[in-house]
């Protein structure tokens, strides 16, 4: 209703019409993009002059990440902690300092990359409103509306759909759950596969005691290393798409994808078979072999049309191309609105019955979206900041952009690291064969980079703390922040320089 407002004012199309223009100006004036009106030059490129934020305003991020990760450790702090009320007062507040900053103290233009690129210079006195405004647009507008959308429909769509049964959880049932998973991620997404097999994973391992090794390699396969193939896979890969990399490029990342997941299935089948499975009890054994079951999947109608929908908006109503076939550029925000659209006819239509059994509620989907609020301002001065000096780092060869794309989507979220590397390397002259203006093995590195590094905290990928949540509703201890870290150092860093010496 509040979109259909806005439209009945124009405002969707105004933006849609704003984004056309910006596209069109260079053509028309057969000048690059980054001298025209519509694409000035980058607020870090005046004269030479530094623009970006001191190092000192990535504090509250620095904070926000030692929150995360300590908070649930402290005796007398983890209980308040567990509330999303709480996740999100610090959150908020961390992300109120960071516009503080910009609104007060920050004496330079900033770009706007919201509806369309463009330079926001400070108040001549005063507070500059303006300043704080463009930096709370590009997160918020840019970059988290989408990306909560698109996580929430998800979430709540698969919610509506159970796998149900309970099979004997043997280390090759749950490595062929991982399999099936990873496979799935690539086609439906990570967030779709992960809140789609989550559950089913958690009741087949109910009646074992030591299942937090088996949510974690979940995390690994189904949540990030199983989505790189195509754009629909991971967010990160969907934003190349929207930058000019071809739809089907990202198959050609199929060695690195099978080396890295086949690994990882496999450390985990000889994990579970030879330590952890022998270290259950025999009961539990015991009545995991009584209670076993074959699987029966419900809430198909309409939840996999609906999901099917999902993922034609999100591939077709993008403002910033024209609908295949046509010469129409969706309106401003059509496609969340259809996304919401979907989600509240799943919710409508589908059976409330299999969402109460699935243990349905919004507590996951809800700490995701309190914690990324904060992210993804805070983060705003990280980004400007590697945007501004990144080209100083020295990264020019492939096995470089995969590590610096992948250390940064360890911390920050991968989607708007892959853009900043992304533009890095579209900026370097291109050794071969090139693809949207990168050349092709920076564009490989850049990718697999984000993608399977993400894997390497829970806050690298959004899908990665919906599980932990999930898990821990289910009873399952989960590892701390740094616990966690031991998994992905132990385990899947060996396995990232191998990859990176085979095929980058």
């Amino acid at each position: 209703m509040a979109y259909a407002a806005a439209a009945a004012f124009g405002w969707p199309q105004h933006g849609r019409d704003l984004l056309v223009q910006a596209q069109a100006a260079p053509h028309a004036a057969h000048e690059p993009a980054a001298h025209d009106a519509a694409h000035p030059p980058a607020a870090g490129d005046a004269g030479g002059i530094s623009t970006s934020p001191p190092t000192l305003t990535v504090l509250p991020f620095a904070l926000l990440l030692a929150a995360i990760a300590i908070l649930p450790l402290t005796a007398h702090l983890s209980h308040w902690w567990e509330h999303n009320s709480s996740k999100l007062l610090v959150a908020g507040g961390l992300a109120m300092v960071t516009l503080g900053y910009y609104a007060f103290m920050h004496r330079h233009p900033v770009d706007l990359h919201f509806p369309t690129h463009g330079i926001v210079g400070p108040a001549a006195a005063g507070p500059s409103w303006g300043v704080a405004g463009a930096i709370l647009a590009n997160a918020m507008l840019a970059e988290y509306v989408p990306f909560i959308v698109l996580l929430f429909a998800l979430y709540c769509i698969t919610g509506g759909v159970r796998i149900e049964g309970d099979l004997q959880a043997t280390p090759t049932v749950n490595a062929t759950f991982l399999g099936v998973g990873a496979l799935a991620a690539r086609l439906i997404g990570t967030t779709g596969a992960a809140m789609l097999l989550v559950r089913p994973l958690l009741e087949t391992n109910r009646e074992r005691r030591i299942v937090a090794h088996t949510v974690v390699f979940f995390i690994f396969l189904v949540c990030n290393c199983g989505g790189c193939l195509l754009p629909i896979g991971d967010p990160p890969l969907f934003l190349g798409y929207l930058e000019g990399v071809d739809f089907l490029w990202t198959l050609s990342l199929w060695k690195p994808w099978l080396v890295t997941n086949g690994l990882l299935l496999a450390i985990y089948w000889l994990w579970d078979t030879f330590y952890a499975y022998p270290h259950e009890r025999p009961s539990d054994i015991q009545r995991d072999v009584r209670t076993a079951g074959p699987l029966k999947i419900s809430g198909l109608w309409p939840n996999a049309l609906l999901m099917a929908g999902v993922i034609a908006a999100v591939a077709l109503l993008d403002p910033a191309k024209a609908v295949p076939g046509t010469n129409w550029h969706p309106w401003m925000f059509l496609r969340e609105a259809v996304v919401l659209t979907l989600v509240a006819l799943s919710l409508a239509l589908g059976s409330s019955e299999i969402r109460t059994r699935n243990g349905f509620t919004y507590g996951a989907i809800l700490e995701v979206a309190a914690l990324f609020l904060g992210i993804f301002v805070c983060m705003q001065p990280a980004l400007a900041l590697l945007h501004e000096h990144g080209a100083s780092l020295g990264i020019q060869s492939p096995r470089a952009f995969f590590w610096a794309t992948g250390a940064l989507s360890s911390v920050l979220d991968n989607a708007p690291t892959y853009l900043v590397f992304f533009k890095a390397a579209q900026a370097l002259p291109a050794d071969g064969a090139t693809m949207a203006g990168v050349d092709v093995d920076r564009l490989a590195a850049v990718s697999l980079g984000a993608v399977f590094l993400g894997a390497m905290t829970y806050i690298g990928n959004g899908p990665n703390f919906m599980v932990k949540a999930i898990a821990e509703q289910s009873g399952v201890k989960m590892p701390s922040f740094f616990g966690y870290c031991v998994y992905s150092f132990g385990v899947l860093l060996p396995v990232f320089v191998l990859v990176s010496v085979l095929f980058i």
